[in-house]
C-alpha cells in the first residue's frame, strides 16, 4: 500500500463510499408511496429526505469546494427528479420553516432522483480523488451563506455526516410504514 492508499483523502472516499453505499441499501424497495408518506410531528417524508441528502451533497462539493455551479444547475437541470429544488438554507434563503413546508410539498420522481444521486456519488469521489491531505486544511470563507469559516476537512466532514444522519431517518421513517429500514 503506498503513501497515498494510507492518505486522510483515502479514507474519506472509503468514508463516503461507504456511506452512500449503506443509504442506497437502505432505499432499495422504496416505493413512492413510501417516499411521500408524510408521518405524524414535525419528520419530513422519506423521499424529500433523501432529495436533500443529493442535492446538499451536489451544492457543498461542486458549488462551496469545487467552485463551478452543481450538477443540478447544469447537466442535471430539470431532471433531478424532484418537482421543485429545496429552499436555500441561511441568509438570503428561506430557512427551516420553508424547508419543511417544501418537504411536504415537493414530489418525487424516485428512479431518476436515484440516478442523480448515483451522478452526485461519482462527481463527488472525482473532487475527493483529486486532493491531497493539504488539500483539506485550504481555509474556506462561507459568510456570505451564513456559515462562517471553515476548512475543505471540516466542510466534507459536514457533507458526509449530513449522509450519514439522513439515512438513519430514512431507515426509521421506512420502520414506522413497516419495512425494513436498514439493508442489514
Amino acid at each position: 500500500m503506498s503513501t497515498k492508499d494510507n492518505s486522510a483523502v483515502s479514507f474519506l472516499r472509503m468514508q463516503f463510499k461507504e456511506a452512500h453505499g449503506f443509504l442506497e441499501g437502505t432505499m432499495q424497495g422504496v416505493t413512492s408511496e413510501q417516499a411521500h408518506w408524510t408521518p405524524p410531528g414535525l419528520a419530513n417524508p422519506l423521499g424529500a429526505t433523501y432529495a436533500h441528502i443529493a442535492v446538499s451533497e451536489d451544492g457543498i462539493i461542486s458549488g462551496m469546494l469545487k467552485g463551478s455551479a452543481p450538477l443540478f444547475a447544469t447537466s442535471w437541470e430539470g431532471k433531478v427528479g424532484v418537482s421543485e429544488l429545496p429552499p436555500l438554507p441561511g441568509p438570503g434563503g428561506a430557512g427551516l420553516p420553508s424547508w419543511s413546508k417544501w418537504a411536504r410539498r415537493v414530489r418525487i420522481d424516485l428512479p431518476a432522483l436515484q440516478q442523480y444521486a448515483q451522478t452526485v456519488y461519482t462527481a463527488s469521489d472525482e473532487y475527493l480523488a483529486s486532493l491531497t491531505d493539504d488539500d483539506l486544511n485550504r481555509p474556506l470563507d462561507l459568510s456570505a451563506l451564513g456559515l462562517g469559516q471553515h476548512t475543505v476537512a471540516s466542510l466534507l466532514s459536514t457533507a458526509l455526516s449530513n449522509v450519514q444522519w439522513h439515512c438513519g431517518e430514512i431507515a426509521c421513517l421506512k420502520g414506522l410504514q413497516g419495512v425494513r429500514g436498514y439493508p442489514i
